[in-house]
């Protein structure tokens, strides 16, 4: 009795001088920040934790989303036996004892068994052998946490048998809930810009947020303030803050792409660092790049929209630090492609006569002719296949007649752009139609 005693108020202790990110980690789900796609009212993952009907699964998400919160949420409200693990110090002796005791526990007390292992990419293929059968049998409820992609770094079998569930990096009024939180526990205030800038330097990362406020506080009392400073902050972080209001975020990225558009390679270099260094959601940076292929490169250079495209999409694969590089591959192919606006004057002409009175009908030609009866009302009626015909085009009508003989796309003659001009130009002169190209800049 007297060693209970002395057990609990050691853990008391311990939980009131541990790491502030760990103090304040929610003992209820309606606690837990962020997530709201998994954890939200009638979401999947929520269900399944408050039915504690939860099967095997994988939680893959960057550090400091709430991974090992959920796990911890779990452990609270199941009836099952939870145990954690850690796939880095776990051996294949510690699996086998815990499969042994899941076995006594379900047969002598019918209570299952919930195994949290962090760092579930880490586990070595003797380890995943030890548990695979238990994990296949039902016997554990395995809930594997891991940064990687679990497609590339987790066993196949594993995975096959676990439903996997993404954690987004934490926006910006999560973080800003768990700094507010962090600074009751810690019982100091912060000033705006102090807060502002542990936001955009946690990059989503919840745990680092909380670190870093912990750090800064511990300075503000050390010099016997009770509230943190901008500088405060700056000394957590080891780095000195980098002006990014809200106002910087609209002028900066405006700068970016204007300078882009001009071609200046090092100005749209510059800009990127800039937002990368204040801690700019890459994602943001990625969607600009490219709306910006199409909108200011166009058919000038089609690669382009490949270009920002792969940049996006790596973003979300790799994610930061590394990601910088790929959107900076990006930045420097779009800022020396040739430049044309064409398309977009061209979709914005096409709209301008779709806002216009008139009903613009299809003409029968060009109606679904598909369905039974449709012929016998015109639809698709004198319709010539372009793909029969040698040069593999037909001059028909495509367009409504309100607004048949208007031109929308006039292409630029820069970079692959002349070529289209050339094509459109050859199939014009077939029609005995005259095309002429606009002079260079």
């Amino acid at each position: 009795m007297t060693e209970d005693l002395f057990t609990h108020v050691a853990k008391e202790r311990l939980k009131n001088r541990g790491p502030l990110a760990d103090r304040l980690r929610p003992l209820r789900i309606d606690d837990v920040v962020g997530q709201e796609h998994l954890i939200g009212k009638d979401q999947p993952l929520r269900q399944l934790i408050e039915t504690d009907k939860l099967s095997s699964l994988i939680l893959w998400g960057p550090p400091g989303t709430g991974k090992t919160t959920i796990a911890r949420v779990v452990a609270r409200v199941t009836q099952q036996d939870f145990h954690e693990m850690s796939a880095v110090s776990a051996s294949v002796k510690d699996v086998r004892e815990l499969v042994a005791a899941a076995e006594t526990r379900l047969g002598e007390a019918e209570v299952g068994t919930i195994l949290f292992l962090d760092e579930v990419h880490r586990f070595n293929k003797s380890q995943q052998d030890a548990l695979l059968p238990s994990v296949e049998s039902g016997l554990i409820v395995l809930i594997g946490a891991t940064t990687e992609n679990p497609y590339f770094e987790v066993n196949a079998p594993l995975l096959s048998r676990s439903t996997l569930f993404r954690l987004e990096p934490l926006d910006r009024d999560a973080i800003v809930k768990l700094l507010t939180k962090g600074t009751e526990e810690e019982g100091v205030k912060a000033d705006s810009e102090a807060l502002d800038l542990l936001v955009d330097r946690s990059a989503g990362d919840g745990r680092q947020a909380l670190t870093s406020l912990e750090v800064a506080s511990a300075i503000a009392v050390g010099r016997g303030e009770r509230k943190i400073t901008l500088k405060d902050v700056e000394a957590s972080l080891g780095a000195k803050a980098i002006r990014y209001g809200r106002d910087d975020h609209y002028d900066i990225i405006s700068a970016f792409i204007k300078s882009i558009r001009g071609s200046d390679t090092d100005s749209g270099l510059y800009w990127l660092a800039r937002m990368l260094k204040a801690g700019e959601d890459p994602r943001f940076i990625a969607r600009r790049l490219v709306i910006l292929a199409s909108e200011d490169i166009g058919m000038a250079d089609p690669t382009s929209l490949l270009i920002a495209d792969a940049a996006a999409r790596a973003v979300e694969f790799v994610g930061l630090p590394e990601a910088q590089l790929n959107l900076a591959q990006a930045v420097v192919h779009l800022a020396t492609a040739p430049k044309s606006n064409r398309v977009t004057l061209a979709l914005t002409s096409a709209m301008q006569d779709v806002s216009s009175p008139g009903e613009g009908r299809v003409p029968p030609h060009l109606r679904d002719a598909h369905y039974s009866g449709a012929s016998s009302i015109g639809h698709g009626e004198g319709y010539e296949y372009p793909h029969n015909d040698p040069r593999g085009w037909v001059e028909q009508k495509y367009r409504p007649e309100e607004v048949e003989s208007n031109i929308y796309y006039k292409p630029s003659p820069h970079g692959f752009e002349e070529q289209v001009l050339e094509r459109m130009t050859e199939l014009k002169e077939t029609r005995n139609e005259e095309v002429v190209p606009e002079e260079r800049n």
